[in-house]
């Protein structure tokens, strides 16, 4: 940031966009000059030409501010307010879309504290669950929005990104080692062929699309208690056209990379659970990470931050190593807090970003086609109804397991046949399985049920007291005494290393 006068700024200023009582700051990067002054900031594009794009005439910094604009509207609307012509008049006066030649061209924007951005405040215990389900949700709504791109190379796409990073890391092979560069290219691509029909598959059903592009936690801010994205990558289309799971694994890879691992398994958690159609896609999500990681890698060796160029490297590698996976079940009766312990080892489990946790609650919901939080009717909860969830649950834990992530079951598994279905997941796809059960007593359940706030689960004092009578828990499951917080004990009874490994504790 710079507050030295230059000619822009003065250009700026005698054309009236900037007061000249008011402090003027500058942000320049390689394409583009923001100034912010008072409650504005005005994004002026610099007339260059580099290898990723040409500003080099005003028509062409005109198109790239319009498609800015357009582009950036459809999530930040309160930001992005219109692009301006800068004109001099006959006299030589210059003014914003007045009368004579145009000059250039300005973006102009509404200001907001450089504090605002989530960036500032991605530190551990400043991101709250709530805040964090809004964020994926917010990233869901940006992508269903986004136009889809025809394209059924969802593999070579994603291989051409991988490619392009190798030639990147080799210029500066003082900063990033050659061979490591190389290693970790030959895992990624070993991974993208391992799971290329996933990724054309998903290609070809729409989920290759004109995302953000640029996604990570400096391109996020808050405004009015809620996360807006910004500031997409608006030069290249190409660059911009990805797999929708790719543009989330930037934000995710940029929390896992401040070892905000809760944080980014509530993300990915929720995005799943509000966008059924990326489910096949979590098995990918390794892969992306590990790309993502390796352009922020190359990229820090570009601007000669060696600390941080070897520790995104690591960090790539990292992603590309095996991990076995793992399957637990939470179960218990209504009220225990199964929710609340799954949420709070999901980042525990890897591979990264953490587990699946897949709960009943969430998906019948989704089943019967109704919102989250949408109450459905007791004549909902057949027997017939039941069965449908728990076969989805098994199914969706069978594929994620297949697929190399490991897997949280939420739900009651009230019955014997339900336990042991959930078990069999697991010796099916050659996995380790810990099964955890619950237990609080029904005045203590009841009173958390009452006092719970919006939620996928229809549970009420009714529901709690039949539990009671009816539950079988099971025997071979480890029994947990739910009254202080189970998640601390869950935590701490399976050793890190060895959650990382695939093995509970002897």
């Amino acid at each position: 940031m710079s507050t030295n006068p230059d000619p822009t700024t003065e250009l700026l200023t005698a054309a009236g966009a900037l007061d000249p009582d008011l402090p003027t700051d500058r942000i320049v990067t390689h394409g583009a000059v923001v100034f912010l002054n008072g409650t504005h900031a005005w994004k002026m594009k610099r007339p260059v030409r580099l290898r990723f794009f040409d500003f080099s005439t005003p028509e062409l910094r005109h198109d790239v501010l319009q498609q800015e604009l357009t582009l950036n509207r459809r999530f930040a609307p309160e930001v992005y307010r219109a692009v301006h012509a800068i004109r001099r008049a006959d006299d030589g006066s210059l003014t914003l879309d007045g009368p004579g030649e145009t000059v250039d061209w300005v973006l102009e924007m509404t200001r907001f504290d450089d504090d605002a951005l989530l960036v500032h405040r991605a530190e551990p215990g400043n991101l709250d669950d709530a805040f964090l389900r809004t964020l994926a949700e917010s990233v869901v709504d940006l992508h269903a929005s986004s136009p889809i791109r025809d394209d059924p190379h969802g593999a070579a796409r994603l291989q051409e990104v991988v490619d392009g990073n190798l030639a990147s890391m080799s210029v500066f092979p003082d900063v990033i080692d050659p061979a490591a560069a190389r290693r970790l290219t030959s895992r990624i691509t070993a991974m993208i062929t391992e799971r290329s029909e996933t990724l054309d598959a998903r290609a070809r059903r729409g989920r290759v699309r004109r995302v953000h592009g640029d996604l990570h936690l400096g391109n996020i801010a808050i405004i009015d208690g809620r996360p807006v994205p910004f500031d997409c990558l608006e030069f290249d289309e190409e660059m911009a056209t990805t797999d929708v799971l790719y543009d989330l694994a930037f934000l995710l890879m940029d929390l896992w990379a401040r070892d905000l691992r809760h944080e980014a398994n509530v993300v990915v958690n929720q995005y799943l659970d509000r966008s059924p159609d990326d489910e096949d896609g979590f098995c990918l999500l390794p892969i992306m990470l590990a790309v993502r990681a390796t352009v922020r890698a190359h990229v820090s060796a570009a601007a000669d931050a060696v600390d941080d160029a070897t520790r995104y490297l690591s960090l790539a590698l990292g992603f590309t190593e095996p991990v076995a996976p793992r399957l637990m079940a939470i179960g218990g009766g209504s009220g225990t807090g199964k929710t609340t312990v799954a949420r709070a080892i999901g980042g525990d489990l890897e591979p990264a970003p953490g587990a699946r946790i897949l709960r009943t609650d969430v998906l019948r919901k989704r089943l019967a086609g109704v919102g989250e939080t949408e109450k459905l009717p007791r004549s909902a909860y057949t027997p017939q109804a039941r069965s449908a969830v728990y076969d989805e649950l098994n199914r969706l834990a069978t594929t994620d397991l297949a697929g190399g992530m490991s897997v949280v079951a939420d739900a009651v598994f009230g019955r014997a046949t339900q336990q042991q279905a959930i078990a069999s997941v697991a010796t099916e796809t050659g996995v380790d399985f810990t099964g955890w059960w619950l237990e609080l007593d029904e005045a203590e359940r009841i009173s958390r049920i009452t006092h719970r706030g919006p939620d996928a689960s229809d549970a009420d004092e009714s529901v709690a007291r039949g539990q009671t009578a009816t539950l079988e828990p099971p025997d071979e499951w480890i029994h947990v005494d739910a009254h202080a917080d189970p998640s601390f004990f869950l935590r701490n009874s399976v050793r890190p290393q060895e959650i990382s490994r695939g093995r509970t504790k002897e």
